[in-house]
């Protein structure tokens, strides 16, 4: 594994430990979800490049359309979360009262 693969896998499984344990406020849940899409990103960007090949080139940037709009969806749960419930708090949610 090249020292570029393993900076990018690394950076994902950092983004996936710190959604996976560091579950207090929506914000970071939507900032590891960002790191771990960012990571994605070029990754897919490098593999594209590696392969040499036209027909991989809109893979990343579809990705990042989607992230994209992943971002923007879960800052408007952000906004929506804070004004009905007062914080972002992940504690404070319960499903069962929406």
């Amino acid at each position: 594994m090249t020292p570029v693969h393993f900076s990018f896998s690394s950076a994902f499984m950092l983004g996936l430990t710190g959604l996976a344990f560091h579950r207090t406020h929506l914000l970071s849940a939507l900032l590891c979800l960002e790191g771990m899409m960012l990571s994605l990103f070029v990754g897919l960007s490098l593999w594209a490049l590696q392969l040499d090949s036209t027909s991989f080139s809109t893979a990343p940037m579809l990705l990042l359309a989607f992230s994209a709009c992943e971002a923007s969806a879960g800052l408007g749960l952000l906004v929506a979360t804070a004004r009905t419930h007062g914080s972002d708090r992940l504690q404070s949610l319960n499903l069962l009262q929406c």
